[in-house]
C-alpha cells in the first residue's frame, strides 16, 4: 500500500514539474523512462499523461509486445511494452524485468492515438543540460529513434519520437 502511495506522489510531483515547465519555459525536454533494462526518453510535447499499470484487459492473437486494452477515463487505450516492441523491431534486446510499480505513459492527444507505452519505472524530466553528450541514432537504428545521449555518470539515454513511432508500419500492426 505505501509503494502504491509512493508512486502517486512521484507522478503528481511530475505532473506539477511539468506544468510548471509548460508555464514557465523551463528548458524540460523529456520525460525519463526505464523500460527492459534500458533508459528511453520520450519527447514531452508528444507525451500525453502518466498512470499506474493496473486492470489491463488481454487481447488474443496479438503480438507478444502489446499487453492489451487499458481503460483510461472512460477512454480504450492499446499497451505496448515499449521494451519489447524496440527488441522486436531491432532496437536494443531487453531483459524481462518484474517491475513492481510499471506506469503506462500516454501518447499526446494531438497524435491522435489511443495508446499507452508501458515502463518499468519513471526517472524525472530531463533537459538538454542534463546530458554531456549527444549522437545521432546507430545506422540501421529503427526509425522511430533519435538522438542517443549519455548523462554525467555515463548512462546512455535513447531518445524515441513517438510521432514517427505512431505511425510505424509495424506498431501500428499488432496482429499475429
Amino acid at each position: 500500500m505505501a509503494n502504491r502511495e509512493a508512486i502517486r506522489e512521484l507522478q503528481a510531483r511530475l505532473a506539477s514539474r511539468l506544468q510548471a515547465a509548460r508555464t514557465e519555459g523551463v528548458a524540460v525536454a523529456w520525460l525519463a523512462v526505464k523500460a527492459g533494462g534500458h533508459n528511453y526518453l520520450l519527447p514531452l510535447g508528444q507525451s500525453g499523461e502518466i498512470y499506474p499499470m493496473s486492470n489491463v484487459q488481454s487481447v488474443p492473437y496479438v503480438r507478444p509486445w502489446f499487453r492489451g486494452v487499458l481503460n483510461i477515463r472512460g477512454g480504450l487505450y492499446g499497451v505496448v511494452d515499449v521494451a519489447g516492441f524496440v527488441a522486436e523491431t531491432g532496437g536494443a534486446p531487453h531483459a524481462e524485468t518484474l517491475a513492481l510499480d510499471s506506469s503506462v505513459v500516454t501518447f499526446n492527444s494531438a497524435l491522435e492515438v489511443n495508446c499507452a507505452l508501458q515502463v518499468d519505472s519513471l526517472a524525472g524530466l530531463r533537459g538538454v543540460d542534463a546530458f554531456e553528450s549527444s549522437e545521432p541514432p546507430a545506422e540501421g537504428a529503427p526509425a522511430y529513434f533519435g538522438n542517443r545521449f549519455v548523462d554525467s555518470t555515463g548512462e546512455h539515454w535513447q531518445e524515441i519520437n513517438l510521432r514517427t513511432l505512431s505511425q510505424f508500419p509495424q506498431f501500428l500492426s499488432i496482429s499475429v
